[in-house]
Order: structure tokens, then sequence, then C-alpha cells
């Protein structure tokens, strides 16, 4: 295992699934690690409240939102490194509050790099997303992909890559952004598919969802953390953009026919229309190509789709009291 220790960075999102995970092996690494959580008047930090308790004395928090100059300044502050992985990112919400997505993923950025720029970081992070492809115009998909936005959360993805482009070459800003296709693993919110498939058929062994014919490249958290780290400890990353993919892609269909066998159950799957998205906006396959980050980073992932699953089936069935038992999340 690599060693981080006595580095001070800091992790926008850090409450969240992914960013749970990085700062876990942040913290395992030896890093000193502030974590920029969203407040809110419960005082909660999200999936970092269920850190080991020996991990913690290097973590810090700050609380406040990336749409606010101040927070980000004082979040900042002292800290060489920065993983921005704060985002709106719940795709059918973002027909109902595209503004929203905007000010956070876009505005929000941007106060983050005017927060790093003044504090001279050493490298900033950006995660963006394999939804900024659109529709698979070729495959496997590469950076040089055209962007389309088939949603406004693509939209406001778009821009804040265009933010960090920005800060880059207009002020040297040492930069780099990673571009991870569809993520999985323990602690996923449950409005994401594989979630779903998981909640779902842990109940019974019929299955809703929306279209079960898009293709996804599936990538365990544990695969994308690695590669994240990877990218902002490596000088030859910065002013890049580099996908992290397996390079395979599925259809839901067979996820969930994944999610059945493990679990031995044999899943009837229904469609429901709430569950689709509008017909143009609908990104029928992403497969990534990750040469580049082989490349510059050496990244190859560890977990294909099936040892993936089975991690995260035995933890969805370990915390199923974690989980509201709701019909359908946005």
């Amino acid at each position: 295992m690599l060693s981080n220790k006595g580095w001070k960075v800091l992790v926008t999102g850090g409450a969240g699934f992914i960013g749970s995970h990085l700062v876990e092996r942040l913290l395992e690494r030896g890093a000193r690690v502030t974590v920029l959580v969203r407040y809110t008047s419960s005082g909660k930090a999200g999936w970092l409240d269920y850190l080991p308790r020996h991990l913690t004395d290097n973590l810090h928090l700050v609380y406040g939102d990336i749409r606010d100059p101040d927070v980000c300044g004082i979040a900042v502050k002292g800290n060489a490194y920065i993983f921005h992985l704060a985002a709106q990112i719940a795709i059918p919400y973002s027909y109902i509050a595209p503004r929203d997505f905007l000010t956070v993923n876009g505005l929000g950025t941007a106060n983050m790099l005017q927060a790093a720029r003044k504090e001279k970081v050493k490298k900033f992070l950006h995660v963006s997303t394999s939804e900024v492809y659109g529709t698979a115009q070729y495959v496997p998909i590469d950076e040089a992909h055209p962007q389309v936005a088939q949603s406004p959360y693509a939209a406001s993805k778009i821009a804040a890559d265009r933010m960090v482009e920005s800060f880059h070459l207009s002020f040297g800003l040492p930069t780099v952004t990673v571009r991870p296709f569809n993520c999985f693993g323990p602690r996923q919110s449950a409005r994401a598919i594989i979630p779903t498939i998981i909640l779902q058929a842990m109940q019974g062994r019929t299955v809703r969802l929306g279209n079960t014919g898009t293709r996804r490249d599936m990538n365990y958290v544990g695969d994308i953390t690695e590669g994240m780290i990877a990218a902002v400890f490596s000088a030859k990353t910065t002013g890049r953009t580099i996908n992290l993919a397996t390079g395979k892609d599925f259809t839901i269909a067979e996820m969930a026919q994944s999610v059945g066998n493990l679990l031995g159950k044999k899943l009837e799957i229904k469609t429901e229309r709430r569950r689709l998205r509008p017909d143009n906006s609908e990104v029928i396959r992403l497969r990534g190509d990750s040469r580049l980050a082989r490349k510059l980073i050496g990244y190859r992932p560890r977990y294909d789709l099936k040892s993936g699953l089975v991690e995260t089936i035995q933890f969805f069935e370990a915390n199923r009291d974690l989980y509201k038992r709701e019909d359908y999340q946005l």
C-alpha cells in the first residue's frame, strides 16, 4: 500500500458514496484529511459517521456549502491537495431542478477553484462523469469523444469540466479531471441502478426498472478511488482529463440477471414508465477507453462486475436497516 503519510488533503463530497471510500483509503495511508460536508441542522456527516474510530484522529470536518465562497476558502486553507467530488448528481432530479444543478456543479466548482488558486495548492482533482459524452458515437469512448448534454445534469458537469480547464490554462493551476464510468459498490444511494436491483431482489422476485436495454460500463468503487489517488499524486496527469473504466459494458437486464444469480433467484423484470428518461435524453450506451489512465498512472481495475457485485450484495444484506423501503427514489 502506498503511503500518503502527513499529506494534507481536502475532499469535497467526502460524506457521500464514493467520497467516503476515498476518505477511508486516504486515512488508511496516513493522510491528514479535511472533508467539506454539506451543512444540515442534524449535524450528521453521512457515511463518515460509520468510519472505524481508529481512522478518525486525522479527520477534520468543515460544514458548509460549495456555493458559498467563504466556506470554500475555509475548507481549502492549509491543504495541499484537493479531491473535488461534491456535486448534485441525480439525473431524474435534474429535469425538475436544473438551476440547482448549475449552481452546485458549475458555480460551486468555480468557488473551489478560486479558493485553490488563492491557496496555491499542489493539485486539484475534479471528478467528472461519463454522462458528459452522451450516447456513444463510437466505442470504446476515449477522452476525445464529443460531449453531448443529454440531461441538465450532464450540461452542468460539462460546465464544471470547462471551468477546471480554464483555471489550468488561465492561471496555471495544477489540475486533473477524472471521468469515472458508472460506479457501484457498498454505501451507494438506493436511487442508483445496482442498489435499486439488489434492494428489490432481496425483498422478492420482481424488479421494477426503467429502460433495461441501455448498456453501461460498471466500475467497482474501490478501483475508482485507487485511480483518483494515483491521478492526484502523479505529475504526469497535470492538465489532463482521463477516463476510469473497465472497457466492458452490460445491459441493465444483464446486471439484474447477475444479481439474481448471486442471490439464487430468477428475477422478473417489469418496466415502469416513471423510471424512464425522456426519449432524447436517454444515454443508450457507455463503454469507456482507459488506455490513457493505464499509460499515465498504471490504472488497471481489479474488480469485474461479478466480484464487485459479491462485495456490494454482502454490504446491502448486512445493512438493510440503513435503507428506507421506498418504492422509487429520484
